[in-house]
């Protein structure tokens, strides 16, 4: 089997992902990680110099103007905590995701093996890791890579597409509303006054 190149996996995950996902569907988890590794730094070098932009902005709008050093010092620190924290969250988060996804591809009838969740989650990324950090553009993309994940989990687990679909969405919809019912518990207490 020939490992298909770096910039045909980019080329095939956003514009014909059946495909691709067939070509990937016998690797291991190595030509993965080394795609996504990439494609992560990237984003986190792109999204901290959007960091930097967005920390001048709001320097400049404060009413005391900071000494030129401080400003910069204070751009560039946000900027590597971004790139050094998204770097790390996506790495984690691929298999964190992964396993949770996992769980209810396994529920649905999923049984070839959590390898093939990660690749799926982990290829499915390509459009928010690649486009994802311009503003506004992010939301639309964000859909496009959740369907890329949605096709990826349909090839590689050989299940239906509504099946697959249900993974991907099920624990987004369970986690947001075990949120919400925290959050609505921690809430605020509304004082109760006595009835006359």
């Amino acid at each position: 089997m020939t490992e298909i190149g770096f910039g045909e996996r980019v080329k095939g995950f956003l514009l014909s992902p059946v495909e691709t996902f067939q070509k990937v569907k016998d690797e291991d988890l190595g030509p993965l990680m080394k795609y996504f590794v990439v494609l992560t730094l990237i984003f986190s070098i792109l999204m901290a110099v959007i960091m930097i932009g967005l920390s001048s902005a709001m320097l400049s709008i404060l009413p005391v103007k900071l000494p030129f050093m401080a400003g910069t010092a204070a751009g560039g620190l946000a900027a590597v905590v971004t790139f050094i924290t998204l770097l790390i969250s996506l790495l984690i988060g691929l298999f964190i995701v992964a396993a949770i996804v996992h769980i209810f591809v396994y529920l649905l009838g999923g049984r070839k093996g959590y390898t093939q969740t990660v690749k799926a989650m982990g290829y499915g990324m390509t459009p928010s890791l690649l486009l994802g950090w311009i503003p506004f553009l992010n939301i639309i993309v964000g859909i496009w890579a959740l369907i890329v994940e949605i096709i990826g989990i349909r090839e590689l687990q050989e299940m239906s597409t509504g099946k697959a679909v249900l993974a991907v969405i099920l624990p987004g919809i369970i986690i947001g509303i075990i949120v919400g019912i925290a959050m609505w518990l921690a809430g605020p207490e509304i004082p109760s006054y006595p009835t006359p």
